[in-house]
């Protein structure tokens, strides 16, 4: 299990009953992102790279 699988487990824990839209999850990235500037890299590939799971191209 990696480090941050805790994070996740407590994610899924407290809120896995829950449903939310991409356009929340969006905003929820954009406030953190203020919050925590440090982490703007990698909050924009998650956000990219949850963007494009369908895509086709990415999965070479």
């Amino acid at each position: 299990m990696y480090y941050t699988d805790r994070g996740i487990e407590e994610l899924e824990g407290r809120r896995g009953e829950e449903e939310v839209s991409f356009a929340w999850l969006a905003e929820q990235l954009r406030v953190f992102t203020d919050v925590h500037p440090e982490f703007e890299t990698p909050v924009d590939r998650l956000a990219t790279w949850l963007a494009r799971l369908d895509d086709e191209e990415d999965e070479e």
